[in-house]
């Protein structure tokens, strides 16, 4: 599996002309509280590291295999960015334009932390989606499910929603009684039933649905 992965990646350097995939993914955004938080990774190139074993899209993986996976990137990866934008931007930008900051913010921290130098005409970002990232200075390609065909987006959907997840635990004890640790802030049956019973906290998006019609109410 993993290797398809790799020979994917392989192919769209070879179609675009590029030395360096950027992969690029988000986590996050269909919850109802806490951050949209986005990650750029570029792989080591082929040939410096076998291929990293059971890599693929974050959805697909128990949470062990993730958090196993996420270490093992630290050495297996180039370099990887990561970005949050918090509820609260989300709630004034729009999801949509949130998850585009994210990635921005991600792209150029990757870019920042290589250890080699990435000229524009060598590296390409792979972005999963169908939506271009807005400012990029840097060539791009968008990709629908590419999660689950390009090892360099696997690995940052892999990096995004570990570190979202963690986040989302530790709040767990900011806001008790929520279940932030067990559902992240998706909308679950006992999400839902938390948000009728105590109200929105902090972290909470107010313009997604089910949180804005409690506020109404309330």
């Amino acid at each position: 599996m993993a290797s398809s992965l790799y020979a994917f990646d392989d192919a769209v350097k070879k179609r675009f002309g590029a030395r360096y995939l950027i992969g690029v993914d988000e986590a996050g955004r269909g919850c109802l509280a806490g951050p949209v938080v986005a990650a750029a990774v570029i792989l080591q190139e082929p040939g410096r590291k076998p291929p990293l074993d059971g890599l693929r899209d974050s959805k697909l993986l128990p949470p062990l295999k993730r958090e196993l996976l996420f270490e093992a990137l630290r050495s297996r990866a180039l370099c990887r960015g990561v970005a949050a934008v918090s509820a609260g931007k989300v709630d004034a930008l729009n999801i949509l334009q949130a998850t585009l900051v994210a990635m921005r913010r991600a792209i150029m921290a990757c870019l920042k932390a290589s250890p080699v130098p990435l000229p524009l005409e060598t590296t390409l970002a792979l972005v999963d989606g169908n939506r271009p990232v807005p400012g990029l200075e840097r060539r791009q390609q968008t990709w629908v499910d590419a999660d689950a065909l390009s090892a360099s987006v696997a690995a940052a959907s892999i990096v995004a929603k570990v570190t979202r997840d963690r986040w989302m635990r530790e709040q767990d004890a900011l806001y008790p009684g929520y279940g932030f640790k067990a559902h992240k802030g998706y909308g679950t049956a006992v999400h839902l039933e938390a948000l009728r019973s105590l109200g929105p906290c902090e972290i909470h998006r107010r313009t997604f649905k089910p949180v804005r019609q409690l506020s109404d109410v309330q």
